[in-house]
């Protein structure tokens, strides 16, 4: 009698049929358990030693160099390293950082690589020594790619500072792709409530700025200002609202007045007729401002709507250096302040507090072959509000 266990494309030959139940159980470690304790040894492996998962191959839009389009290419995914697992991708989102990659503006940075750190996928495939991850199991990984524990950072628990965090898509492959391999550390559940074309951009954009607002020292019925309704914006928005603080949403024009009501703003504030500072400071001032605009100059229009003791919090990145005025700082114990992300629980607390209070982003989809479109309309400013590519089959 010979079976085929489809999980390792193993032949086990002569196998008692009485065996079939034990042997044949769903989780992989119990299998290399029950395999070890039933067989003793296998015909390519001694005694005890686990089974390999056999490399898979899918596509991957990659970057051969710097500056260069994507190519399409067939590529082999190996079987996870120590403390990995392989992600089968259903969906990515396609972020303003993944420039860093496709233009080659990090640091040392190796081609051909590719891109994508909002990653929504079902796991695929378990390295050994990884507990707690089951294949067929929906997982997100985001910005932060993992974390060495042994930093100084990482001692104290502050993960998402490890000095020697690697970065989804840019230290290793990320998401444009069939399959993804990641360390485990850095994974989070997706809760059945979240589609996984939503729940990508959250792995990024979401996370940044929910993680950035509860962080923040804000209490429930606190006015908080979110400045931009773009593709981190409109996220913040519904945020600030569900989480019970007074929020005013800072644009330009009067347009987007009827997106941020939509969004759940209680106010709403058009830079390009009003002074957003002296606006806040008629409601008492911003307990907290979050940034979410790349225009530095945007930030020195709306920093003096801070109350005392507030905080200004960066998450978007500014164009230009910002310039500001310390007096009120000293003067009003006021704080500036910027966030990074999330770690991997972090990442699943975003997209549990999303499923539970109906909050999600407003995408376009894209199929992964075209990469080159979606990473264009993201890069032009036009999109509403984020772009994902669909891999899922």
């Amino acid at each position: 009698m010979r079976i085929v266990y489809s999980g390792f494309r193993k032949v086990i030959p002569q196998l008692d049929p009485s065996l079939l139940i034990p042997v044949f159980d769903p989780s992989y470690q119990k299998f290399q358990k029950t395999l070890c304790i039933y067989l003793h040894t296998s015909p390519s492996k001694p005694a005890g030693e686990p089974f390999p998962m056999p490399p898979v191959t899918g596509r991957a839009m990659q970057v051969p160099a710097a500056g260069g389009a994507f190519q399409l290419v067939q590529k082999e995914f190996a079987e996870p390293a120590s403390g990995q697992v392989r992600i089968r991708v259903q969906a990515c989102g396609v972020c303003h950082s993944d420039s860093l990659t496709k233009l080659g503006q990090w640091p040392g940075i190796q081609f051909p690589r590719t891109p994508g750190h909002e990653i929504a996928g079902l796991v695929d495939a378990v390295a050994p020594d990884v507990p707690l991850f089951k294949p067929g199991q929906r997982v997100g990984l985001g910005w932060h790619g993992g974390h060495c524990n042994y930093c100084i950072p990482c001692r104290r628990g502050d993960f998402i500072l490890c000095q020697n965090q690697p970065i989804s898509g840019i230290h290793y492959d990320g998401g444009y792709a069939d399959y993804v391999l990641a360390p485990a550390n850095a994974l989070a559940f997706i809760p059945d409530g979240l589609a996984d074309a939503d729940a990508a951009p959250l792995l990024c954009a979401g996370i940044t700025t929910f993680n950035a607002l509860r962080n923040s020292g804000a209490r429930t019925g606190d006015t908080v200002a979110i400045l931009g309704i773009g593709g981190l914006g409109h996220l913040a928005v519904q945020y600030a609202a569900k989480a019970g603080y007074r929020t005013v949403a800072v644009a330009r024009g009067q347009d987007k007045a009827p997106l941020a009501q939509q969004l759940g703003a209680h106010i709403y504030i058009d830079s390009t007729t009003q002074d957003p500072a002296k606006e806040l400071q008629k409601i008492g001032g911003a307990n907290i401002i979050l940034s979410t605009v790349t225009s530095a100059k945007a930030l020195d229009w709306v920093i003096d709507g801070l109350a005392p003791a507030g905080k200004f919090i960066l998450v978007g990145a500014p164009d230009a250096a910002v310039t500001i005025n310390p007096f009120p700082l000293l003067l009003g114990r006021r704080t500036v302040a910027g966030w990074p992300s999330g770690t991997g629980m972090d990442s699943e607390d975003t997209l549990n507090f999303s499923a539970l209070a109906g909050v999600k982003p407003m995408i376009e989809t894209y199929p992964l072959e075209q990469a080159e479109e979606a990473y264009n309309r993201m890069m032009s400013g036009n999109a509403r509000f984020r772009v994902v590519l669909t891999t899922g089959k």
